[in-house]
């Protein structure tokens, strides 16, 4: 029996992929990741719910990868002093399934905020979306380029009430695997929600010539005129990191990987073939990151 007494502040934080959820925020009757994460304490005999809290720090949709996201846990003190970081991600990682990765746990402050982070790092790849090519770098940046700074992001974003939608980008940079570019990295200190995939459909059709540079500019210096630009799908959205001060950082090794260019309809590429694709495509993005997590994940022996 779990005797209640102070409680310790952790930053615990987690990778996982996209398609075996319904998301990061817990929701009634369907699996999603702070669910499982729960179900996982309380199965240890460490968690109730009327008297620990979890918070997420970045929402994700269903469907989108997560390299590494974080969060707040409460938990006993004289539990986690009793069991420490490693066991505690340890005994997590043993009941958890391969697809959600427990990496670290590092004590906080009571009044530490998850959301407040410092910045987030989002990946896409552009590639899976059909049509896609990048043979101009240099016109490629230029398009990344618009949506750096600060803006007002309403039109590239679903809004919700409440929220604000001045928003700064603090770079975005082209994706390059094996030399070729695949999609984009965007770094900012908050977005807004669908703001990441918006941004992606816009640059996917400025590439493609759907779209001119001038209409986006127009879209984000006058926010009052509302466009839609559509969404870009969920699966080929990675969030990457999220970073705050206070934890510690931890880069990513260079990794000799090579994925395989899209069909193209030179190739003779058709609906079958780029489902094809797509799905190697998919394990692909899986791969990586399950690397990611191995390295990330790392314990420290004591």
């Amino acid at each position: 029996c779990l005797t209640m007494g102070e409680l310790v502040h952790l930053a615990l934080r987690v990778g996982y992929l996209g398609d075996a959820f319904h998301g990061s925020q817990i929701q009634p009757d369907v699996i999603t990741v702070q669910g499982e994460l729960q179900r996982v304490l309380r199965s240890l005999g460490w968690w109730k719910d009327d008297a620990h809290t979890m918070i997420l720090g970045s929402r994700t949709d269903a469907g989108v990868n997560v390299r590494r996201n974080g969060g707040l846990l409460t938990l006993e003190r004289s539990l986690y002093e009793k069991i420490g970081d490693r066991k505690l991600v340890r005994a997590m990682a043993d009941r958890l399934p391969d697809h959600l990765a427990v990496l670290d746990a590092t004590e906080v402050s009571p009044g530490w905020n998850p959301r407040l982070a410092d910045h987030r790092v989002y990946r896409y790849r552009l590639e899976g979306m059909e049509g896609w090519w990048a043979e101009d770098p240099e016109r490629f940046q230029r398009h990344l380029d618009l949506f750096v700074g600060t803006h007002d992001v309403r039109n590239f974003a679903r809004m919700e009430e409440g929220k604000n939608p001045m928003r700064t980008v603090l770079s975005a940079t082209p994706w390059t695997v094996g030399g070729r570019t695949v999609g984009f990295e965007i770094v900012g200190h908050s977005f807004l929600w669908n703001q990441v995939r918006r941004i992606a459909m816009a640059v996917h059709s400025l590439e493609l010539g759907r779209l001119t540079y001038d209409e986006v500019h127009e879209a984000l210096h006058r926010p009052e005129v509302a466009v839609d630009f559509g969404v870009a799908p969920a699966e080929w959205l990675v969030l990457w990191d999220v970073v705050w001060e206070d934890l510690p950082v931890t880069p990513s090794p260079e990794r000799t990987m090579t994925w395989q260019a899209p069909p193209t309809r030179a190739e003779g590429a058709e609906r079958t073939m780029r489902r094809r694709w797509s799905a190697a495509a998919s394990s692909e993005i899986e791969a990586l990151l399950h690397h990611e997590w191995s390295a990330l994940g790392r314990l420290h022996w004591s």
